[in-house]
């Protein structure tokens, strides 16, 4: 099974944590992404000002940010089916970080 190869081509900031981000095949998603920023990678991107770093890799074209977070552009292409996922993922996260920060207390 193939999976088709996505590319960001473009993106504006519509508003704190959300992106319309536009794609080589002339598709667009509006992604929020603060429900996602959690875990090692994401986590500093709740920092407004670091997250408004954003700019589209060159070599990969997907959306990166300085320290080195970024999304795979298929994710991205098809955020609606991969969000469920995601935000589980960074909740999974959180409790992780939250159980490990009250066992050193």
């Amino acid at each position: 099974m193939q999976h088709p190869i996505h590319r960001v081509r473009s993106f504006t900031i519509e508003r704190p944590y959300t992106l319309r981000v536009r794609f080589d095949d002339d598709s667009e998603q509006t992604i929020y992404f603060q429900p996602v920023l959690a875990g090692e990678m994401y986590r500093p991107l709740r920092d407004l000002a670091l997250f408004n770093q954003v700019k589209i890799d060159p070599e990969v074209h997907t959306l990166v940010w300085p320290g080195g977070a970024d999304f795979d552009p298929a994710t991205l292409h098809d955020w609606p089916q991969h969000e469920p996922a995601m935000v589980a993922r960074a909740k999974q996260w959180e409790r992780a970080l939250a159980g490990h920060n009250t066992d050193r207390v």
